[in-house]
Order: structure tokens, then C-alpha cells, then sequence
């Protein structure tokens, strides 16, 4: 009964923080986002995944990973048998940026002041779910959490110190899956293989 207990009072935070993030005016990609696009998932979830930001899809839907990345991650987590209902995932930046390309909004990186604006968004994700990994994707995303010195490819798949109770790794975004080309379908098998490693970590 404690850990029900406990469980549904973070839930209830969790659903105050998010309301909260909803008029987030920290720096300025709220005024040409659609939508603050906080986390999705349970609060009881043992892994949690951070990607980049929303991207056009994600903005318009009010969702993180709805998209044909999202589509990739779904299919990994599957392929490795994972629930994506026992999953929380999130972004590091809330709001979608981007750049107009004819009828396109394209996705643009967030600099280090966007990202350092959202921070408090996220610390309070992880505090409040309590996972056992947190799994970053992507490099913009590990190295705004791990520190700029850290290196994707040398050190993806890697259980790695950083400042929070949880255990953390990083591995490639599943949009780079979808940039990889020919090499897609090894870029897909590296994603899975990673995320094999955080089964074993978050499940047991």
C-alpha cells in the first residue's frame, strides 16, 4: 500500500509540473511552437528515454515520439521486448525548433542556453518517475545531460556517472536510423543492441 501510495503522489506532481510546463516562457521557442510537449509514460516506469526535442509531428500532436522516429523506437522496443507502456519518454527541450524550408518546418538544434532553460523540466521527470536507466538519445541529448566532453560513439551502449540516482546511458536517436541511408539497416541493429542492454539494466 506504501508503494501504491507513493506511486500516485508522484503522479499527481508529475501532472502539476506538467501543467505548469504548459505556459513555460524560460527562453523563446515557445513563441513559435505549437505546444509545450512534456513526457509521456508512467510514473512507475523502470526506464525512461530523453531524446533531442519534438519534432514536427510531436509539436502539432502534443505528444514526444509520434513521428517516423517515433515509429523506429517503437519498432526497437518491440524487437527487444519491451512494453512501451512500462516506458517514459521525454525530451530535453519541450518545444519544437525549427526553420521554414518552402512549406516545410524543418527540425534546427537548440543551443545550450534553450536547453539549459528546459533543465528544470526534465530534473523534475526524472526526481518524480525515479527510473532505474535513463537512456539518452542522441548526442545533442547526452551531451547536454553527461557534459559536452562526452563522445556518442565511443562511449554509446555504456552505463555512464552522472549527477542523478539513476543509472544512465546514451545510444543514437531513432532519427538516425532514418538519415543513415544504406547503412539504415545497420544503424537500426546497433539501436537495438543498445537497447537490449537497457532491458537488462531497467528490467533485470
Amino acid at each position: 500500500m506504501t508503494e501504491t501510495r507513493s506511486a500516485h503522489d508522484r503522479s499527481a506532481r508529475l501532472n502539476l509540473v506538467a501543467a505548469d510546463a504548459v505556459d513555460c516562457t524560460r527562453c523563446d521557442l515557445y513563441r513559435r511552437a505549437t505546444q509545450t510537449v512534456f513526457g509521456r509514460g508512467p510514473v512507475t516506469a523502470p526506464l525512461m528515454l530523453v531524446g533531442e526535442q519534438p519534432g514536427d509531428k510531436e509539436d502539432r500532436a502534443g505528444e514526444p515520439f509520434v513521428g517516423p522516429a517515433g515509429e523506429i523506437l517503437t519498432r526497437a522496443l518491440g524487437d527487444v521486448g519491451i512494453d512501451q507502456d512500462a516506458v517514459y519518454v521525454t525530451n530535453v527541450v519541450k518545444h519544437f525548433k525549427w526553420e521554414r524550408s518552402g512549406k516545410v518546418r524543418l527540425h534546427k538544434k537548440p543551443n545550450a542556453d534553450e536547453v539549459r532553460a528546459c533543465h528544470p523540466w526534465l530534473a523534475r521527470e526524472i526526481e518524480l518517475v525515479e527510473p532505474e536507466l535513463v537512456v539518452l538519445l542522441g548526442a545533442t541529448a547526452a551531451q547536454s545531460m553527461l557534459g559536452k566532453s562526452f563522445r556518442l560513439t565511443k562511449s554509446r551502449g555504456q552505463l555512464v556517472d552522472w549527477e542523478y540516482p539513476p543509472k544512465a546511458m546514451a545510444t543514437i536517436h531513432p532519427s538516425a536510423v532514418l538519415r543513415a541511408g544504406s547503412g539504415r539497416e545497420d544503424a537500426y541493429r546497433g539501436l537495438v543492441a543498445d537497447l537490449l542492454v537497457a532491458k537488462s539494466v531497467a528490467f533485470g
